[in-house]
């Protein structure tokens, strides 16, 4: 681990301050980060220490939803009452991330800004332009087993690893950011990006801005599921997984949000898929045609092409689960 200076901020602007700096990071649990630094895949100049920043609250917000604090562990965010009675998906997604030790560090900002676990972009002997730009990708022609069929480029076909963050987008959650001109609001569908050509800028973040809080809107009810496909049954990354809340009229589907992890360099959503099963009635040749719509544009890279067929399955299982249905 290469030699850094450390910064303990008593409030947001002195963070966002000390964090301005060249190779600056914030650190709060750091289940991530740290791994990172031992392995000299990050090496910032200065850490800034937010722990005792006044982020660690679950609240309901004036327009009936949740507002969850940065600093919001993983583990308190999961048995929350609310969040467990009225946003479940949420709280399964969670769950099924790491182990008890780690969901008992990681924060609720911390998790969204997780790296990808691609082992060329681990392995600092190897090409990798979201590690080190302009060096190549070696996962394409190399391993894919977990890479992206979908969202991905020349440039990268990483994928995102968060579990919660699949959930979050499917409740269409937004991520609250302090920054040099305030603060702001950005739909989570638009903070991160796809990798294109830059593959290292993940997501809309400027120098020194800080994730406040992350805002979900009112509970949309009905039924809600997350189900995850892993190559063991703990303390591994998602294959395919699907967050799904769905509002039932009978038969019929009324209101319905989706989400994918382990498909994108993000948490995949296609509102085209969303359409096409709204106002229908549930049908095994629904789910089909839903499946056919999110995996127009798949691309395997050879090891992930079974992924084309799973997520087929796996959502299929996954509406069955929230519609009662096939």
């Amino acid at each position: 681990m290469k030699a850094f200076d450390y910064v303990r901020a008593p409030s947001p602007a002195e963070a966002r301050a000390a964090a301005r700096g060249a190779g600056a990071a914030f650190i709060a649990g750091g289940t991530n980060l740290l791994d990172l630094m031992k392995l000299e895949v990050m090496a910032p100049a200065t850490l800034v220490d937010i722990n005792r920043l006044d982020m660690k609250t679950i609240e309901t917000t004036d327009e009936a939803g949740m507002a969850i604090g940065a600093l919001v562990t993983n583990s308190d965010l999961a048995v929350d009452p609310t969040i467990r009675e009225h946003y479940p998906v949420l709280t399964k997604a969670i769950v099924a991330g790491a182990s008890g030790q780690l969901r008992n560090k990681a924060t609720t900002g911390g998790n969204l800004l997780q790296r990808t676990r691609c082992p060329y972009f681990y392995d600092t002997s190897q090409p990798c332009n979201k590690r080190e730009p302009g060096t190549g990708c070696g996962a394409i022609g190399g391993f894919t087993r977990m890479h992206a069929i979908l969202g991905g480029s020349d440039h990268c076909i990483a994928t995102h690893p968060s579990d919660m963050a699949v959930a979050l987008m499917a409740l269409g959650a937004d991520v609250e950011i302090e920054g040099e001109s305030g603060m702001r609001r950005v739909p989570l569908d638009e903070f991160y990006r796809l990798p294109g050509d830059t593959p290292h800028i993940e997501t809309v973040l400027e120098p020194g801005d800080l994730i406040t809080r992350v805002i979900l809107p009112p509970s949309p009810g009905g039924r809600q599921t997350y189900r995850k496909v892993r190559d063991r049954a703990s303390y591994a990354f998602a294959l395919v997984s699907v967050a799904a809340v769905v509002v039932m009229d009978g038969d019929v589907i009324d209101e319905v949000a989706l989400s994918f992890g382990g498909l994108a360099p993000k948490p995949w959503r296609d509102f085209a898929v969303e359409d096409v099963l709204t106002a229908k009635p549930v049908t095994p040749d629904l789910f089909d045609e839903a499946a056919d719509v999110l995996l127009a544009n798949a691309a395997g890279a050879g090891e992930n092409d079974f992924k084309i067929p799973l997520v087929r399955r796996t959502l299929a299982a996954a509406l069955a689960d929230v519609t009662g249905g096939f």
